[in-house]
This record gives C-alpha cells, structure tokens and sequence, in this order.
C-alpha cells in the first residue's frame, strides 16, 4: 500500500528523457521525498540525461534534471518551503537561503537548467510568476515547449 508520503492525490509528477532522438515519458512514482526524485533520475537517464516535472498541491513546481552524477533543480516559488517539506528540501540542497514568512514569491534554483532543451531562464520564470495558471498547467505548458506534451498529456489524463 503506498502512504500518503510518496503519493498525494494533489500532486503530479513525470521524469522524461531520450532514447535514440525521442522523448520517453513515465510518471513518477513519489513526488514528494527529494531523494526518491533523485534515485528516479539517476536510475532513467537517455541519451542526455532525465528531467522531472513536479506540480505540488495545485501550489507550486519543481523542475529537476541529472545528467550523469550533476543535478540540478529549481522551485516556481522558494516562499512555500516555508509550508512545505519538499521544497524546504530543494531549498536546503541547493545552499539557498531559507525564506522569511513576509518574503514576495519568486522562483529560486538552477533557473537555467531548461536552457540546453530550449527554454531560457527568461521564459522559466515569466511561466513561474504567471498566477493565472496552475502548477500543472505550467508543467504542461513546460512539456509541450520541451517536445514531450503528448507523452505528458496521455500520462496526465490517466491522473
């Protein structure tokens, strides 16, 4: 029986990586223990490595990707490490300064870590502070600028 701690009905989690030029997806199995990520990670690594699509309690995201021993991550916004374990985490991982409970919303980590795929560090923020959207949707939006919103979208639907 799988615990409230490795699967939350709320949250929703994919790893993707390539296989000879195309795009493989799965979803993850524990979105919620940065450990677990990482194994998972390291464990589906393609042609380049694997990335992680995280969206956390209709909150916020966590992007991470392992390409070999290197990983990297990044939150949409750093303030709910302040309520949440996973991203208190990332935080903690990362070296990053906790956040104060009056902090504004930011996204924090490797804003960057999408460049090599095509997405800029620009365009990963302005879809980390886009309030009218929810954490799923922006990693949906996410897998479709990446080349994987099908795969994404049929692992999705199936939630």
């Amino acid at each position: 029986m799988t615990n409230q701690a490795e699967f939350n009905v709320d949250d929703f989690g994919i790893i993707a990586w390539r296989e000879e030029g195309l795009w493989r997806a799965s979803r993850l199995s524990n979105t919620r223990e940065l450990g677990s990520i990482m194994d998972q990670l390291k464990a589906q690594q393609g042609d380049n490595g694997s990335l992680a699509l995280i969206a956390i309690d209709e909150e916020f995201f966590l992007i991470a990707t392992c390409i070999g021993r290197e990983m990297q991550m990044m939150l949409s916004d750093v303030t709910y490490a302040v309520e949440y374990e996973i991203a208190a985490d990332v935080i903690d991982a990362l070296d990053l300064p906790f956040p104060e409970d009056d902090d504004d919303p930011q996204p924090g980590g490797d804003v960057d870590l999408l460049a090599d795929l095509g997405v800029s560090a620009m365009e990963l923020e302005v879809i980390s502070d886009d309030l009218e959207m929810y954490p799923e949707e922006q990693i949906t939006s996410l897998a479709h600028r990446l080349g994987f919103g099908e795969q994404f979208d049929e692992l999705y639907d199936r939630n």
